[in-house]
C-alpha cells in the first residue's frame, strides 16, 4: 500500500535516535507500536493508512529496529515503553492512544503500567506477560533461533530503512535474548492499569487465546476480542497477511469505534 507520510524524523530520547512517522490528523494520536524484528511498515503497514483516514497517527520504531538508533544494552519492554513516552514528552503530547502488537504490545502494556497518565486508551494485540502465554516449545525454539530462520519480509525491510545494515544480526539477537530471558509480571502489575483497554488476539496465535482471557480478567476495565486466523494476519502484518483479505479493514473500523465511544 502506498505510503502517505505527513511527517518523518528522528528525535533523541533517553540519549536513542528514535524514528518516527506522523499521518493524518486529529486532537488524540494513535501511536502505534509494532513487533519484534519489525518496522512501522512491515508490522502496520495494510492498516495505517486506514486509521490515518479518521485520526492522527504515530508510528515508532523502537531500540534497534529499522530506521532507529540503538544503544549498547539489551532491548527490554520496561525501556521501550520509556522511550516512547519520551518521544511523545518531546512532542509536546499528553495524552495518546496506544496500539501494540506482538512485542510492541507488552510494551504497550509497561507504557500503561509505568506511564499512565499519557495514555487515554490501550489497545494490546497478542502480546504476554508471562512465559506459559506462548505456545508450548517456544522457549525452546528461542534457544536455537538463528539469523537464518528470520522472516525473509523482515530481513529485506531491515536492510531497506537500517542506517547500519551490519547491524541486522544485532537486531535478532538483542530480541532472541529479550524472549530468552523474559521473566513473568506480577499480575498485580496488570491491576494497575485502570484506563480502557481492548485485549486482541487470534485464535491460531503465538500467544495462546487462554493469556488473551486471562490478562483481560485481570485488567480491571479491559474487553477482549478474539478473531480468526495467525499471528498479525487480522491487522495485515508482512509474514501473515491473507492477500485480498477484507479482515484489516474490518479491524481498522472496529478498532475506531471502539476509540470514539
Amino acid at each position: 500500500m502506498e505510503k502517505q507520510i505527513f511527517e518523518s524524523a528522528y528525535a533523541t530520547v533517553n540519549g536513542l535516535k528514535m524514528y518516527y512517522e506522523v499521518h493524518g490528523s486529529g486532537d488524540i494520536p494513535l501511536v502505534l507500536i509494532h513487533g519484534g524484528g519489525s518496522t512501522i511498515w512491515t508490522t502496520f503497514g495494510r492498516i495505517l493508512p486506514l486509521f490515518a483516514k479518521n485520526r492522527k497517527v504515530i508510528g515508532v520504531e523502537l531500540q534497534a529496529h529499522g530506521h532507529s538508533g540503538d544503544r549498547d544494552t539489551d532491548v527490554t519492554f520496561e525501556q521501550d515503553a520509556d522511550d516512547v513516552a519520551a518521544l511523545l514528552a518531546h512532542l509536546g503530547i499528553n495524552k495518546a492512544d496506544f496500539l501494540g502488537f506482538s512485542n510492541g504490545g507488552s510494551t504497550a502494556l509497561q507504557i500503561g503500567i509505568r506511564h499512565p497518565d499519557v495514555v487515554r486508551k490501550l489497545i494490546v494485540v497478542s502480546a504476554i506477560y508471562k512465559r506459559s502465554g506462548l505456545f508450548s516449545g517456544f522457549f525452546d525454539m528461542m534457544e536455537t533461533a538463528s539469523l537464518e530462520n528470520m522472516p525473509q519480509p523482515l530481513q529485506a525491510e531491515y536492510l531497506r530503512v537500517a542506517p547500519d545494515k551490519t547491524k541486522l544480526q544485532v537486531m535478532h539477537d538483542k530480541d532472541r535474548d529479550r524472549m530468552i530471558h523474559f521473566k513473568d509480571w506480577p499480575e498485580s502489575d496488570l491491576r494497575t492499569i485502570t484506563m480502557p483497554t481492548l485485549i486482541m488476539n487470534a485464535d491460531r496465535d503465538v500467544v495462546l487465546p487462554e493469556h488473551a482471557i486471562e490478562m483481560a480478567r485481570l485488567i480491571p476495565h479491559a474487553e477482549l476480542i478474539i478473531l480468526p486466523g495467525t499471528h498479525g494476519a487480522f491487522l495485515g502484518e508482512i509474514c501473515t497477511v491473507e492477500e485480498g483479505s477484507r479482515m484489516p479493514a474490518l479491524v481498522a473500523d472496529m478498532l475506531d469505534e471502539w476509540l470514539e465511544k
